[in-house]
């Protein structure tokens, strides 16, 4: 296939090797190839109903029409945005796991909860809750309001304890009473990119490492987000933020390459929004170098984009602070506020 689509003139992604692109004149068509589908799209109607005959013809494929359905993604489109959503897929696994009757809560994880690997709670059956931690998992991508109290339960999937099954349960109590939620795409013409970054210090109640979060829009639209735990331990929450705000950097400089593959230019520098003024000082003072010697020398790679005013740090009130639902349970109130800034909404209301 690959052959076939470079004698018609597509060309491989910089960044993405399953993703190809047709540029002729000002018409662009884009499509992805996942294992034996395909999914395109273009910006002038004749050039893919074109596309679509002559895949038909040489692969003897089925054309299914307009993009609804794939892969557990159900897609909406109005005049205004785009949704996503998994409500299909969020329906079938609360039966699955007997939640569908449960009593809905307003947030994925308690405040204040911390969970330990020396629990000394009673054990549960690891196979079911490995099966509930997967289905959450992939729950995931519509639903980035959960990413951080799935991320943290599934820490504990090798001895899993029953106040372990209890956050999981809560999860569920949580995605019961939003199984309408998706993430909405408003059609609007800012494509600035940016990106919020945060970080809980020393939050692993075991190892005493930091959960990083970084939520990457472009214009009000998010498109990629992560909720991880750092793979060493950080001396202070400047130095903890640092080390997400590195990662982070490179994140933006592969969405940048990616995006030119599109078309669409991105002005350096690209902001990273964060909310600590002691990093924003690493990153800019080559002095401080001396205080951060213990930072291994692949995070110092910030520095240098900072210095090639390829990216630039800024700061954000906590408040504000999208991020912040990556990385900690929240109560209520900052909760569904920050969850609204991600885009995470009710279907009915993008009707």
């Amino acid at each position: 296939m690959d052959k076939y689509l470079q004698q018609q003139g597509f060309s491989k992604g910089s960044a993405d090797n399953n993703l190809h692109i047709k540029i002729e004149n000002d018409k662009l068509l884009i499509l992805v190839v996942y294992v034996d589908d395909i999914i395109f799209g273009r910006n002038e109607e004749a050039m893919s109903q074109s596309f679509a005959l002559v895949m038909q013809k040489e692969f003897e494929m089925y054309f299914l029409g307009e993009l609804t359905y794939f892969l557990g993604l159900q897609i909406q489109k109005n005049e205004g945005s785009i949704f996503l959503s998994q409500t299909k897929y969020l329906k079938r696994i609360l039966k699955k796991c007997g939640m569908e009757d449960s009593k809905p809560v307003c947030t994925p994880m308690a405040t204040g909860c911390s969970l330990s690997e020396n629990d000394e709670s009673a054990p549960v059956h690891q196979p079911t809750y490995r099966s509930m931690i997967g289905s959450l998992l992939y729950l995931t991508g519509t639903r980035p309001d959960i990413m951080h109290a799935v991320g943290i339960v599934g820490r504990y999937q090798a001895n899993p304890k029953e106040t372990h099954l209890q956050a999981v349960k809560r999860i569920f109590k949580y995605l019961q009473g939003t199984q309408n939620y998706g993430l909405q795409y408003p059609r609007d013409t800012d494509l600035t990119l940016h990106t919020y970054t945060d970080v809980d210090w020393a939050g692993s109640m075991d190892e005493r490492k930091s959960t990083s979060g970084g939520a990457f829009f472009m214009g009000s639209r998010l498109v990629s987000w992560f909720s991880k735990k750092q793979s060493s331990i950080a001396l202070s929450t400047a130095e903890a933020e640092y080390v997400v705000d590195a990662s982070c950097c490179t994140q933006l400089l592969w969405m940048m390459q990616t995006l030119q593959n599109f078309q669409i230019t991105c002005t350096p520098p690209i902001s990273i929004l964060c909310d600590n003024t002691s990093e924003i000082s690493i990153s800019k003072n080559p002095m401080m170098h001396s205080k951060t010697k213990h930072i291994p020398i692949k995070y110092h790679f910030l520095w240098e984009q900072v210095l090639e005013q390829k990216v630039k740090l800024e700061y954000v009130p906590s408040k504000e602070q999208v991020a912040d639902i990556l990385t900690k349970p929240l109560p209520r109130e900052t909760f569904e506020y920050l969850r609204q800034k991600l885009g995470v909404v009710d279907a009915s209301s993008c009707c």
